[in-house]
Formats: C-alpha cells, sequence, structure tokens
C-alpha cells in the first residue's frame, strides 16, 4: 500500500526553502515498531497479492518453470521482450545453416502451400508447421488446423522439435475459429485439449525453448473465461504464476479488474465459486488498487458481496477474518476467526482483538502461537507505511516485533530486545533502541558474549563497494561504543569489528586513563586534549549512539524524527526511568562533540593562563562544531583569561597545536611575570630604593667586619 505524506515529498520540489527542512528530502527509512507502539499493535499490514495467489494454485508435476527473464514481473518499461526475436532465435535450434536460411525465406511467403512446395527438402515437421504459421497470419485459422494436425500425426521420433509449438498454435487457432460466425460448439473444448497436449509434450521431453508448457496455461485460462468459466481461469492463470511467468500474475489483476467492474447481480453469482471468492478475497487482503492510501471506491461492494456469499464458508476464514479486521469490523472478524483454524494469520489477529479487549496476557499468548505458525521464510514483501517509511513485511518476525512491545510494557527486556534482533536487519532500528537504551550495559554485554559471535570482518573490497555490515556486527559496534561511553575502557576495543576502530577505541581509552592517572596538572592536560581531539575526530565510529541522538547507523548523515517518551498503556514507567538514565550527555546532536569540548575545557583547566597551550586548546575546542553559544564561551574566556597572541584574529579556525611541553615552566615564570607588570610603572623608584637597600646592606657588611677585627 502506497499512503501519502504529501508534506514530506513536495518539499523536496523546492530548491528555495530552508535547509533545516532536510530530512524532507532525505532517503525513505525502515519503519519503527517502537515509534507508534499503539498503532504497531492496531494494525494489521496489507497482503501481497502475488504471495495470496501463490496459495491458489497447484503445481503441475515435471512440468518446469519458466526460465526467461522476460517472464520476470519486474520488467521495466522498457525492456519489454521481442517475441518475434525470441521465437526466430528458438527456430533456428537444430537446424543446419542452409536450414535455417530456408526456414527465414518460408516465414515471409503468405501462402502455405507454396511453403510445401518450397520447403521440400525440410523435414516434415519443419515444413507442415512452417505452413501451419503462415496460414494463421493470413488468417486462414482452418487451414492452419489441418497442418498442425499433420504434424501431430507424425510418428514421434519425426516430430522432437515442433511437437509443442503446433499443439500450441492449434489451440490458438482453434480458439480463434470458436469466435466465427460459423462455428461448431465444441471448438472451445478442442482448443482447451491442445493446450493440455501441449503441456503434455512439454511434460515428455519435447523441445519446448519457448516454455510454451507454461504459456499454454494463460491460454487454456483465456479460453475459460471465453466459456463462462471464470473458476477455471482463475485456476490456471494461478497455476501459471505458480511455474514462474508473469502473465499469470498480471492477468488475475486484470480478471480482478473486471469482477470489480461487474454489476452486483452477475458478481454475486461468480463469488459462489471457490477460486473466485480466493481471488477477491486476495486483492482486499493486499489492497490491490489503492492509491496514496485513498481506498477504491468499489471496494466496500466487493467486501459486501463477498461477506453475503461466504457466511457458511469455513475455508479461508483467516483471510475472511483479516479483511473484515482492516476494515474495522471486528465483530465480524472475531466470528470468521471461530473457523479459522491455528494458522500464523489466525493466531496473529486473535493477539490483535485481545489488545483491543485490553487483554493483554491473552495477547501475549496468541502472539507466541502465531510466532511458532508463520514459517520462518514467508515473507510478504516489502509496504509502505502511512508516514511513507518502507517495511519488509516476514510476518513472523513482525509478530515477534510487535509481541517485544508488551515484553518491554512488562519489564522482559532482555526478551524484547531478543525478539527484535532476530528480525535483523528489518527491525534493526528498534533492536539498537533497547540495546543502547534499555538494557543496562551489563545485560547488554552478556547477551552478546553468550549469543553474538564475531562475524568475519569485511574486506576492503567490501567496504568499497558499501557491502552492509552484518546485523551482529553492529551489534558489537554499538557495544563498543556504548562502554567507551561508560568509561569501560579494557572492554571496548575487542567488541570492534576492524583493527583501525579497535585501535582508535584503545588509543582513546588509554587517553581518558592517562588524564585520570596524572599527577601533575600540564600532563593531565595533554592527556585530556588528546582525548578531546579523539573524541572529536572520531567521536561517530568509537562514541556516537547508533540512533537518537547521534544516528551513527547513517554515518550522522540524518536524523529521525522521534518525540519523547512518557509513561502510558504500553510504556512502564521502569523503562522510561532506564531510557532516561542512559541518555546521551548531553542529549544534543553529535553529542560527542560536546564531549570533546568538555575534555578541552578540563584540559585548559589544567594549564597555565598564561601559556600559549592555554589559548591552543580554547582556539581548537571553539572550531569544533558544537553551537555558537560555546563557541563564543571559549573566546571569551580567552579574552578574559589568556595571554595575547597573534593568531587570535582567526580564533577557532586557524589555531596551532598547544605547546603543552613548555607551558610547564609558566607555573614559574607567570609568578614572576605578574610582579614584573606590577611594579613596571613605578620602575625608576624601586631602582633608586634597591641601590639604597645594596648600599645599605653592604655597609652593615663592613660595620660588623670592623667591630669583629677590633675585638
Amino acid at each position: 500500500m502506497f499512503t501519502p505524506n504529501w508534506p514530506r515529498h513536495l518539499l523536496c520540489l523546492s530548491l528555495s526553502l530552508p535547509l533545516g527542512s532536510a530530512l524532507a528530502c532525505g532517503p525513505d527509512f525502515p519503519m519503527r515498531l517502537l515509534d507508534n507502539r499503539g498503532q504497531s499493535l492496531a494494525e494489521l499490514p496489507e497482503g501481497n497479492f502475488n504471495f495470496e495467489i501463490n496459495r491458489l494454485g497447484h503445481a503441475i508435476a515435471g512440468l518446469k518453470n519458466v526460465t526467461a527473464a522476460t517472464h520476470n514481473p519486474n520488467v521495466g518499461y522498457g525492456d519489454v521482450p521481442d517475441h518475434a526475436e525470441q521465437r526466430d532465435n528458438a527456430e533456428r535450434v537444430g537446424l543446419t545453416a542452409e536450414q535455417q536460411v530456408l526456414v527465414k525465406q518460408l516465414r515471409s511467403l503468405t501462402d502455405a502451400r507454396q511453403v510445401e512446395i518450397q520447403g521440400m527438402d525440410l523435414p516434415a515437421e519443419l515444413k507442415l508447421y512452417l505452413a501451419g504459421a503462415v496460414a494463421f497470419n493470413a488468417g486462414d485459422h482452418g487451414l492452419a488446423v489441418e497442418y498442425f494436425h499433420k504434424v501431430l500425426a507424425l510418428p514421434a521420433d519425426q516430430r522432437a522439435l515442433r511437437s509443442t509449438w503446433a499443439a500450441y498454435s492449434l489451440g490458438r487457432a482453434l480458439f480463434a475459429m470458436s469466435s466465427e460466425a460459423d462455428a461448431g460448439p465444441d471448438l472451445l473444448d478442442q482448443s482447451r485439449k491442445a493446450f493440455e497436449q501441449t503441456r503434455q509434450l512439454s511434460i515428455d521431453g519435447f523441445s519446448d525453448p519457448l516454455e510454451l508448457g507454461v504459456a499454454s496455461l494463460g491460454e487454456e485460462a483465456r479460453v475459460a473465461r471465453s466459456a463462462g468459466d471464470w473458476n477455471r481461469a482463475i485456476e490456471l492463470y494461478a497455476t501459471q504464476n505458480l511455474h514462474g511467468s508473469a502473465v499469470g500474475y498480471t492477468s488475475l489483476k486484470m480478471l480482478m479488474n473486471d469482477l470489480a467492474a461487474m454489476p452486483e447481480d452477475q458478481l454475486a453469482l461468480l463469488l459462489n465459486g471457490k477460486p473466485v471468492q480466493q481471488l477477491v478475497t486476495a486483492s482486499l487482503l493486499s489492497r490491490m488498487g489503492w492509491s496514496f492510501g485513498d481506498q477504491p471506491p468499489n471496494e466496500l461492494k466487493l467486501i459486501r458481496l463477498l461477506q453475503n456469499s461466504t457466511r457458511a464458508s469455513l475455508e479461508n476464514a483467516d483471510r475472511l477474518a483479516a479483511v473484515n479486521y482492516q476494515q474495522g469490523d471486528y465483530a465480524s472478524a472475531k466470528a470468521f476467526l471461530e473457523h479459522a483454524g491455528d494458522g500464523g494469520l489466525a493466531w496473529w489477529l486473535r493477539a490483535k482483538l485481545a489488545m483491543r479487549d485490553g487483554e493483554k496476557t491473552a495477547a501475549a499468548a496468541a502472539y507466541a502461537k502465531a510466532a511458532q505458525a508463520f514459517p520462518q521464510n514467508e515473507s510478504w514483501g516489502e509496504r509502505r507505511t502511512p508516514d511513507w517509511d518502507f517495511e519488509t513485511l516476514q510476518p513472523k518476525c513482525r509478530v515477534e516485533g510487535e509481541s517485544a512491545i508488551l515484553a518491554l510494557q512488562r519489564g522482559d527486556y532482555l526478551q524484547a530486545f531478543d525478539q527484535l534482533y532476530r528480525s535483523k536487519d528489518i527491525y534493526w532500528f528498534d533492536a539498537a533502541t533497547v540495546a543502547e537504551r534499555v538494557l543496562t550495559l551489563d545485560e547488554l554485554k552478556q547477551y552478546v558474549d553468550t549469543q553474538v559471535p564475531a562475524p568475519p570482518s569485511l574486506t576492503q573490497q567490501e567496504r568499497d563497494n558499501y557491502v552492509p555490515l552484518p546485523v551482529a556486527t553492529k551489534l558489537r559496534n554499538l557495544l563498543g561504543r556504548r562502554l567507551l561511553r561508560e568509561e569501560r575502557y579494557d572492554d571496548a576495543p575487542a567488541y570492534f569489528d576492524n583493527v583501525d576502530l579497535q585501535n582508535k577505541a584503545r588509543l582513546y581509552g588509554q587517553q581518558r586513563q592517562a588524564a585520570d592517572s596524572a599527577w601533575w596538572p600540564t600532563r593531565r592536560a595533554s592527556a585530556l586534549f588528546n582525548a578531546a581531539w579523539t573524541a572529536r575526530e572520531w567521536g561517530m565510529d568509537i562514541l556516537g549512539y547508533e540512533m537518537a541522538p547521534d544516528y551513527a547507523t547513517f554515518g550522522g548523515n540524518y536524523s529521525l524524527e522521534s518525540s519523547e517518551l512518557k509513561v502510558g498503556p504500553l510504556v512502564a514507567e521502569e523503562e522510561v526511568k532506564r531510557q532516561q538514565a542512559s541518555a546521551a550527555q548531553p542529549d544534543q546532536r553529535f553529542h560527542y562533540r560536546y564531549v570533546a569540548t568538555a575534555l578541552a575545557s578540563r584540559a585548559a583547566d589544567n594549564l597555565p593562563h598564561t601559556s600559549q597551550a592555554f589559548a591552543a586548546v580554547l582556539c581548537a575546542a571553539a572550531g569544533w562544531n558544537t553551537s555558537l553559544e560555546e563557541e563564543s564561551a571559549f573566546y571569551q574566556r580567552y579574552v578574559k583569561e589568556g595571554p595575547y597572541v597573534d593568531w587570535a584574529v582567526n580564533f577557532g579556525h586557524q589555531c596551532p597545536y598547544p605547546d603543552i611541553q613548555n607551558a610547564s615552566k609558566r607555573y614559574v615564570t607567570q609568578v614572576t611575570d605578574a610582579a614584573r607588570a606590577t611594579l613596571r610603572p613605578y620602575k625608576k623608584p624601586v631602582q633608586i630604593g634597591g641601590l639604597i637597600v645594596v648600599t645599605a646592606v653592604a655597609l652593615l657588611l663592613i660595620n660588623r667586619r670592623k667591630r669583629k677585627a677590633r675585638v
């Protein structure tokens, strides 16, 4: 389903809007179950039409699936296959060069009998088939039928190349004849049997390079539709889809459009057939035809007629319950669920209905049964949420993700994290939020140590090609950053996924430990400044939050809208306290920059204010892009406390490295310099006074010596 978010997407059309709205023009992001927990639990995502119709058909034993790329339903508009070219290429297979030239020449004729004459040197199956093809293209379907019958009448060993071709073309020719004015009533049945024969010939090993065995399913479905047998047509198209042909998929969509446009009385009769019921249900469950969240005008009619036709039906009850739930008819959904069995969708709906009734314990039990019932590999493809986020919908993962919301509410934090983490990339944003904001550090570390071994590191080539990190690697990196933030410096490096990050984490930890253990102020200042520089340069990699406020998951390039977590029906007070306790300090975007400036400020505290190092540290911190307020505060501190330096005119932009080694001398010289500065206005009196004092002292010493000499 595609739903509108006009403010977000129209904003991208204007280049004149302020950069503060840049998020609107960013990429689309995966949905977060924890972003709106009530909505996540209440909504039933739309199904996937292709997945649903795969449940309708039955694969035919021995019939190979199509392999040609032209049958891919995702083929682009510019990639429409050239069927004539495919036919010509296939027609050359098994022929000599001379035969290929002759076949191409005969294809250009318009008289089938001329083909027999000019192609007399060709094997009988080639000559007769080409004559029939020329007759068909000329509109002489009766003559074409005769020739195709002649091909199929040949001994099996003499028609290895054109048996499937002849049977398929025979079916098409008979179908074309059935619409003519004087056509016999049994032509449709003959056409149907010809297509059945096509499939059997393909299964029996006759040459089928154009995969006509699968294509015959669609042609026979057209025959059934022409005869008014909608149920058989749906089954055949669904089987064709199961064998890999996009024709089956698109044909079922077209049939659904035709059904939706029918008068109510005709549609009501057709809905008595199980295949028609299933197709309509698949379409409604998948919300086919919805456009930007708007329901098609005739869908309510379909739902009403479907309800009337399936009141006593026990089959497909889980799908019917889902359609009713999506429409807000919860009473009907409950009624169908009584007959829906123990499938994953049925238990998923029971969980949602239990939540609507406020029965959280029953909902949790139903979620557990739904998770067990859904196959691990069942996928409904990708969808769009009302906020235009995308979701790769794997029901088992979605069910466990919703169950995690209840686990969080009742305080089972590790269970909630485990359920979200098992989805791998699908709900990684939610798993990361629980990992770094809800679990304690020791809880997270214990989980990683026991259940998340380190996967192999990506090669440099993989990194250069932007191969995404495995979720296990992302979790271990998250833990490493959290350990550094919480000052577990010795534990952190081992969790980073490559040597470079490990070395940076180790360096930062050593610098912080050196600052804590240093007894001499300038040594402490040196370690603090180096730690500050490391935090500023590599902070996103070794200190950043995976989610808010830094969004290391995006390399810091984007942020997501988030609202304050508050205690409510699905959010317990204890979780709020845990998230508050683990919030970034400060809780600002790129918080590690503030960590860096705080360390730099502490470094300045340990330096003589008259030193070049003091000024240089403040200068560097002012340029670390935290905020204008901090930049101004560092400059004002320099003006009030620091020495004059000639590079201060570019303060915060062009800063020399702090000369901390020479700063130690300033602990002595700053005292004498201060005394000199105080006495400088009284220089001459001080000099005279000093001379008098020296003279007086000298005279005193002379007198003492004279007295001693007399004695």
